[in-house]
């Protein structure tokens, strides 16, 4: 697979002396396959935004998902620790009244 380095700009806060509305930037530099730069580079031109923007939201969506993901694994791990959990045969009867109160029958 053939690499191409590209070079972005990313936004990252800084907490110290910047206001709550301004944003420094630091440039990064990074290796994506040539076959995603084009398809980045196909948006950017589809979208008319710039391959920064199509990049930065990228990443910005991808982070938003994963720690939406780790923060709801940290906190059904401390539902656990706390016995805060419901039986699965609990669930599945739950399921079965609601599906036996159904006009669809056949489900």
């Amino acid at each position: 697979m053939k690499y191409k380095e590209i070079r972005l700009k990313i936004r990252r806060m800084d907490m110290g002396t910047a206001s709550k509305n301004k944003e420094v930037r630091e440039q990064v530099s990074f290796k994506i396959p040539v076959s995603t730069k084009q398809r980045v580079d196909l948006l950017a031109e589809a979208t008319r935004r710039s391959r920064t923007f199509v990049i930065e939201e990228a990443i910005e969506h991808y982070l938003s998902i994963n720690e939406w993901q780790v923060r709801s694994i940290q906190q059904g791990l401390k539902d656990i620790d706390h016995d805060r959990v419901v039986a699965q045969e609990s669930i599945e009867n739950i399921w079965e009244e609601k599906l036996a109160d159904t006009v669809d029958k056949n489900r």
